[in-house]
């Protein structure tokens, strides 16, 4: 013992003196997988993205990842491919509200949904649950007796997100985060051009907005209610298909243990994955699917969100309009 004792003192003093070069060689990081070698299943399943989509992440996110490295032995861009910051960077490039331009190709396929006119998004909300700051834990319980971001989102008929807005906890009604988010100023833009977003009866029925007729008292308003609820089906299948890909935005999943900036942050990263999914047309595999493992319909796993609170109805003019000249 006392001779380890000096013979690591004397080391010591040898490498004060610089006579004693160091022995440990400087760490090298390598990739736990090698997506080279994966079957090409395992990696949609793995990672919700195939091979090549994985491969044009890395090669978008590369100058982000690669500024953050100080030492040539850093961490490669396949490996660190989920970091947040660089990956919202580019949401400007993913989650893109219509421009004038896409409207008669976006209000076509509403029409095709459920044959209303001059629709260009399906609004709603759904929650993402998570651990509570201590000190503000209230405001984090929603209306079902658990603590969650209120998420708002904006859907086109073929299941893109085309606005999220992730900031409102889960105690927040629907109708104040749609007041208070951009979605006003940008319908008010857009006005001229006749379009409106669909939403249930937890919004208000506004000039750009259409919800169902609460109490109908005709077959016109019956058909329209009807005609309202399929087009807004695509908010379930969205919903659906973004929170089975992205478990961790599901209950099944647990709670998020992160800050509510950071699980905004994660909520906005799944909804611009999702889209690049759509884009790519990256096909949603389980481990337990069918033999060819596509799911070619999936179920929903958590239903739309309806608030219990209706909103108060604004305006009402628009909605009627719709009714009397494509409903009766």
């Amino acid at each position: 013992m006392k001779n380890d004792r000096f013979v690591t003192v004397v080391l010591r003093r040898h490498r004060q003196l610089g006579h004693v070069r160091r022995w440990r060689n400087p760490p090298v990081y390598r990739p736990l997988v090698d997506l080279l070698t994966m079957e090409e299943r395992h990696v949609i399943v793995t990672y919700r993205f195939d091979r090549a989509t994985i491969q044009e992440l890395c090669t978008q996110l590369e100058p982000d990842l690669m500024s953050q490295i100080r030492h040539p032995t850093g961490i490669p861009p396949d490996v660190q491919v989920l970091v947040l910051s660089a990956l919202l960077k580019h949401i400007r490039r993913y989650i893109i509200f219509p421009e004038v331009e896409d409207l008669p190709t976006v209000k076509g396929d509403f029409y095709a949904l459920g044959h209303i006119p001059n629709v260009m998004g399906a609004i709603d909300g759904t929650h993402v649950a998570l651990v509570p700051p201590h000190r503000s834990e209230q405001v984090y319980r929603n209306r079902k007796s658990y603590h969650s971001m209120n998420v708002q989102m904006v859907y086109l008929a073929d299941q893109y997100i085309s606005q999220v807005n992730a900031m409102f906890p889960g105690s927040v009604h629907d109708a104040y985060i749609l007041r208070n988010s951009s979605i006003p100023d940008m319908m008010a833009q857009l006005q001229r051009h006749c379009v409106w977003l669909l939403g249930d009866s937890g919004y208000p029925n506004l000039s750009w907005l259409l919800t169902p007729v609460r109490n109908p008292r005709t077959r016109a308003e019956e058909r329209y209610n009807e005609a309202n609820g399929r087009t807004r089906r695509v908010i379930e299948r969205t919903f659906g298909l973004l929170k089975a890909r992205f478990r961790c935005l599901h209950m099944t999943g647990g709670s998020l243990f992160y800050s509510p900036k950071k699980v905004c942050e994660i909520i906005i990263a799944c909804s611009m994955l999702h889209n690049l999914a759509l884009r790519r047309q990256v096909p949603f595999l389980q481990e337990d699917g069918p033999d060819d493992g596509v799911v070619a319909a999936v179920v929903p796993v958590e239903p739309v969100d309806s608030d219990e609170e209706e909103a108060e109805e604004e305006d009402n003019d628009n909605r009627e309009s719709v009714i009397q000249q494509y409903f009766q």
